[in-house]
């Protein structure tokens, strides 16, 4: 969600998650090996939550994973739902992405001329979104160690991987798990070969880690040095994306990055964070050494800055950040935004936004310019998430990828000169010069 004044839906496809009330149980990255009941389901056949779960239609493993997948049955050719169909049963996946519907033959036939560009990746995509589920029991991610490598020689996944020790028995010991059984005996679809779930558990690593890498990508930009001193981290326009599920170690790659670091505090920003254990005041003083602290504050970014760092009740932030702040999407969410922005290039804070597309990259950044923020660069991410995400209307389409692009800020062109740019971009212009893509 935007900080701002107006507020607005988050520039992201829709992600379904399990449909439970958030559970009363401590993650499995703390506390040791749950078992099935703590998941809410007493027993495979019968059983329902132990709060009441009856109350949310699901009694078994089974009606979950079929209440997620409800969210995508329509058919991609007429649109039509199943309750506008003589048998709302008649709905019928395609057999070779197992993710789009169709109500009958003629509108498969219909759509295969466009839908056939897309089938490969949207197999992906379902599968992807079922195994997801993993990162919920706490099997995903798989546990890292330090890096083994400076930051600045890592340029992207593979260097990343290649720095994980034992990579095949961690992926192994995740296909082998309780959790992964029990997904493919309740989903509805057959279990994919190891080798194609293999594949799925490295994407959604990569979407786990792409935050806090992408945050520490901002730093190196920027020549801030977590070994120098302890350092404070906005993210701004923070939602469920963000906030949903977080558990207190989820930035800990931060740590591997940046072993010997002073202390690292990562605060959350906006109104639509959701509560949960990372739901803290911020910290007055700095983060304690070699950690990362996770705090947040529910409410509007610029009111935030009044209230707590103006009052220094939270520290004065070393870089901002912002996932898909989607300023770009409407007049709205741009009025939204409006204070936020300013505020940003007027105390001259070091920013990061992503964005998923060049399209998206290019509206932003012409938004920008036109507020006279000074655009120290921008790029492909090398941390941008390997997981494909469908647009949720209208699924025949390329799937997008979280944090494709960044662009980095710092404060306003009239006051700093264009000729220090930020390293490894791969533009920078005066307020008077003519932009890269005109």
């Amino acid at each position: 969600m935007d900080p701002g004044s107006t507020q607005g839906t988050k520039s992201r496809p829709p992600r379904p998650l399990p449909a439970l009330p958030q559970p009363p149980w401590p993650s499995k990255r703390q506390a040791l090996a749950p078992d099935v009941d703590s998941l809410g389901f007493q027993a495979m056949d019968l059983s329902e939550h132990p709060w009441g779960g009856s109350d949310f239609g699901i009694r078994t493993y089974f009606d979950m994973f079929q209440k997620m997948e409800d969210t995508f049955k329509f058919c991609a050719e007429c649109k039509k739902l199943p309750n506008a169909l003589p048998d709302p049963k008649s709905l019928r996946r395609c057999k070779r992405c197992q993710n789009v519907y169709y109500c009958g033959v003629a509108c498969q036939r219909a759509n295969w001329p466009l839908h056939k560009n897309f089938c490969k990746k949207l197999k992906l995509v379902a599968l992807d979104r079922l195994v997801e589920w993993l990162v919920f029991t706490g099997d995903i991610p798989f546990p890292t160690e330090t890096w083994t490598k400076p930051a600045q020689d890592v340029k992207g996944w593979d260097d990343w991987f290649s720095m994980q020790g034992q990579l095949e028995e961690k992926l192994g010991a995740i296909l082998a798990g309780r959790y992964m059984t029990l997904l493919w005996a309740n989903a509805g679809k057959p279990r994919p070969e190891d080798g194609e779930l293999r594949e799925s558990v490295r994407r959604l690593v990569t979407d786990f880690h792409s935050r806090p890498l992408t945050i520490g990508l901002g730093l190196r930009l920027f020549g801030i040095d977590p070994l120098a001193k302890a350092l404070t981290v906005h993210v701004v326009g923070a939602s469920h994306v963000e906030t949903l599920n977080a558990r207190l170690t989820d930035y800990d790659e931060l740590t591997h990055m940046f072993p010997g670091h002073q202390g690292m505090e990562v605060v959350m920003v906006g109104v639509d964070v959701v509560d949960g254990p990372i739901m803290r005041p911020p910290l007055a003083t700095p983060a304690p050494q070699g950690r990362v602290y996770l705090s947040s504050y529910k409410g509007l970014y610029h009111d935030f800055w009044e209230s707590h760092v103006e009052t220094k009740l939270a520290a004065r932030p070393d870089l901002v950040v912002g996932f898909h702040p989607g300023f770009h999407a409407c007049p709205d969410l741009l009025a939204g935004w409006l204070p936020t922005l300013l505020l940003l290039r007027d105390y001259r804070l070091p920013v990061l936004f992503t964005v998923y597309s060049e399209q998206e990259l290019k509206s932003s950044l012409q938004i920008l310019v036109e507020l006279e923020t000074h655009i120290m660069g921008y790029a492909t991410n090398p941390f941008a998430s390997l997981r494909p995400e469908q647009v949720y209307s209208s699924p025949n389409k390329a799937p997008v990828y979280c944090s494709s692009y960044y662009i980095t800020l710092l404060g306003d062109p009239a006051i700093l000169c264009c000729t220090r740019p930020v390293p490894g971009n791969t533009a920078c212009w005066h307020r008077h010069g003519t932009p890269p893509w005109h």
